[in-house]
C-alpha cells in the first residue's frame, strides 16, 4: 500500500518537476554568461524593457535568440533519439550516432563550398536533404544481408557513414579556406550569434513534426517491442516506420541547421527519461522535449561560464559530458548480446 502510494505521488509530481527544471534552465541561460546580470535585470527584460539598460539589451538582443534556438535545437534532438531508439529497439540509436547528423552537415558545408550559402536559412533544405540521405543509406547498409536492420548492424553502419561523411567534411573544409571559416564554428555545434529568422523558418516544420511524434507514440510503444509483436496488434509496421523515419529526419536536420551538429543529446535524454517515466514512448517523447532543451542549454551555459569572458561552444561541451554516459550505456547494455 506504501508502494502504491509513492508510486502515485511520483506520477503526480514528476512532470511540474520537469517543467520547474526546464524553467529553471531557461533563466539561467538568460542570466549567465561573459556578463553576468542578477535576477531583476532578466525579469525587467523579459517583461518591462528598457533599451537603456546595457544589461537588459544583452538579455533581449543576443540571449533570448540563443535560448530560444537552443529550446528548439534541444527538443527536436531528443524527440528524434526517442524516436530512433523506439522504432529500432537500438539503445544506441540517436542522430548522431546513426550518421544523420554527420550527413546533413556534409550537406551544408557541400553548400557553402558549391553553391555559397552563407546563412542558416539557406543550410535548412540542404541540412534536411543530407540527414535523408545519411539516414537511407544507413538502412540501406543494414539491411543487407541475413538478419535484416539488427540494432549491431543500424549502430555500425551508422558508425560508416559518420567516418565517411566526416571525412568528406574535411576535405571540403582543407580545400577552401573560405568555407573552413565560414563552416567552423557551425560544425563545433553553437548557438551563439544566430538570429530568430532561422527559427521562424522552420517553427512551421517542428511544429508539426512534434506533434506528429507525440501522436504515434502508442505505434512506437508496439515498434519497441519487436516487429511480429506489433504486426500482431494491428499495427501497419512499414508505415509506422515510413513515418518515423520521416519525422526524424525532419527533427534532425532542422536541429542541425539550427545549432550544427550537437552530440549525445539525441541519445542521452531519452535514456534518462526513460529511467524517469519508464518504458512508455508516449511519456518518453513528451519529456524528451522538456528535458532535452534543458541539456543543450545547461551545456551552453556551462560553456559560456567556465572560460569566460571566452566561451565554448555548446557542442564541445554537451559531447565532454555525453562521452561518459556512452561509455555506461555500452557497458550497461553489453553491447555485445544486443
Amino acid at each position: 500500500m506504501r508502494l502504491r502510494s509513492s508510486s502515485r505521488l511520483w506520477r503526480a509530481v514528476r512532470f511540474p518537476a520537469a517543467a520547474a527544471l526546464f524553467v529553471a534552465t531557461v533563466f539561467a541561460s538568460l542570466r549567465y554568461g561573459a556578463l553576468p546580470l542578477d535576477a531583476a535585470t532578466v525579469w525587467s527584460a523579459v517583461w518591462d524593457y528598457d533599451h537603456t539598460d546595457h544589461g537588459q539589451v544583452v538579455v533581449r538582443e543576443l540571449r533570448v535568440h540563443r535560448t530560444v534556438i537552443g529550446t528548439l535545437a534541444g527538443a527536436c534532438l531528443a524527440v528524434a533519439g526517442a524516436l530512433t531508439q523506439g522504432v529500432t529497439r537500438n539503445p544506441l540509436g540517436a542522430p548522431g550516432i546513426l550518421g544523420i547528423n554527420a550527413g546533413a552537415a556534409l550537406a551544408v558545408v557541400g553548400a557553402i563550398y558549391v553553391v555559397g550559402i552563407t546563412t542558416p536559412g539557406g543550410y535548412v533544405w540542404f541540412a534536411f536533404v543530407g540527414a535523408l540521405a545519411a539516414t537511407l543509406l544507413v538502412y540501406a547498409i543494414a539491411s543487407a544481408g541475413a538478419g535484416g536492420a539488427t540494432p549491431v548492424k543500424l549502430a555500425l553502419a551508422g558508425a560508416i557513414i559518420t567516418a565517411l561523411a566526416g571525412s568528406w567534411t574535411a576535405a571540403l573544409l582543407l580545400l577552401d579556406v573560405a568555407t573552413l571559416d565560414q563552416a567552423r564554428f557551425w560544425l563545433a555545434g553553437s548557438i551563439a550569434g544566430r538570429g530568430t529568422a532561422e527559427a521562424t523558418l522552420l517553427m512551421p516544420v517542428i511544429g508539426v513534426s512534434l506533434v506528429a511524434a507525440l501522436l504515434i507514440g502508442r505505434q512506437v510503444n508496439a515498434l519497441s517491442m519487436g516487429a511480429q509483436l506489433a504486426a500482431g496488434l494491428g499495427q501497419r509496421v512499414a508505415a509506422v516506420r515510413a513515418v518515423a523515419s520521416v519525422l526524424v529526419v525532419a527533427l534532425a536536420g532542422s536541429a542541425v541547421a539550427l545549432a550544427g551538429p550537437v552530440a549525445f543529446v539525441g541519445l542521452a535524454v531519452p535514456h534518462i527519461v526513460r529511467s524517469v517515466v519508464g518504458p512508455d514512448y508516449r511519456l518518453i517523447i513528451g519529456y524528451s522535449m522538456l528535458l532535452g532543451p534543458c541539456l543543450l542549454l545547461g551545456a551552453d551555459v556551462v560553456g559560456r561560464v567556465i572560460v569566460a569572458p571566452s566561451e565554448l561552444q555548446v557542442g564541445i561541451v554537451s559531447a565532454a559530458l555525453g562521452a561518459p554516459f556512452l561509455v555506461y550505456l555500452v557497458r550497461r547494455s553489453r553491447m555485445a548480446e544486443l
